[in-house]
């Protein structure tokens, strides 16, 4: 005889599997959180459970399911899963079709020859600022500082600068969370961080030392659309004992607001827009 479903929930409740109102994530709604924390914090079931707050054999069996899709892998020796091969085939279709980068590329082409900088167009993904793009000499080796790393949006001068030009709501949403502290010159005081956005809105430009390594400092400025949303940016990240000279420092600053604002008007903005 089949069960019914009043005693399927029930079931479903004793094995810890309820899907009811203490579970807000459902579906792919559920899948998606799950895959937005392993890529940020690739790590084991109980991991994503915790933070979450899910019930343990209902995220196994989400991640099972991502898994056999290839959306997530899991490696043998840890049993940590991490983000899988289709999702990268997914992403690459998103950059080769990407239209900042496309209007970029002839200004980063021109940058490409710059001493002692690893070069990024990131752009907001969620609570992080994500590197879509990232160039370096092949005699330099600024670690962190390659194509696919993410940081959260209060550290380092790309995450600020978008932070810093996003909505007003999207801020004070931001600055209710947990701030981590990546280095000890992390900004992790709320009022500290305000007053530092609101310079950055200013200058139109942002500049950090040691707060995402302790040994790099980047600056970074806005990329603006046709609305003049600020919709990407560029950073120059280097060592920070080059943010001792500055001639140089300043230099790379008026090269990369050149080099931001050219691209923005190629996206359609017209200077004064903001």
């Amino acid at each position: 005889m089949k069960p019914t479903k009043k005693l399927a929930k029930k079931n479903d409740i004793k094995n810890g599997e309820d899907d009811g109102a203490e579970d807000p994530l459902r579906g792919m709604a559920r899948s998606f959180a799950v895959l937005d924390f392993l890529a940020t914090s690739p790590g084991r079931v109980v991991d994503v459970t915790r933070s979450l707050n899910l019930p343990w054999a209902t995220v196994h069996r989400t991640i099972i399911q991502l898994e056999k899709a290839q959306f997530l892998r899991r490696d043998p020796e840890t049993n940590r899963y991490e983000i899988g091969p289709r999702l990268w085939h997914i992403g690459s279709a998103y950059l080769a079709n990407h239209r900042i980068l496309r209007v970029a590329m002839p200004y980063l082409a021109r940058l490409e020859g710059e001493e002692g900088i690893a070069m990024q167009v990131a752009e907001r993904i969620g609570w992080h600022s994500v590197a879509i793009y990232s160039h370096q000499r092949v005699d330099e080796d600024i670690t962190k500082a390659h194509y696919g790393y993410h940081f959260p949006l209060h550290c380092g001068s790309k995450g600020q600068v978008l932070l810093a030009n996003e909505e007003p709501e999207f801020i004070e949403e931001y600055l209710l969370r947990d701030l981590e502290r990546l280095t000890p010159d992390t900004i992790t005081d709320v009022a500290r961080l305000r007053t530092t956005l609101e310079q950055i809105r200013h200058d139109g430009l942002s500049l950090t030392i040691g707060d995402v390594q302790p040994f790099t400092g980047s600056i970074a400025a806005p990329i603006r659309d046709a609305s003049g949303r600020t919709i990407a940016c560029i950073s120059f990240v280097f060592r920070k004992t080059l943010a001792k000279n500055s001639n140089r420092l300043d230099d790379l600053k008026d090269k990369l607001l050149q080099a931001t604002h050219s691209i923005s008007i190629d996206l359609g903005w017209h200077p004064g827009q903001g």
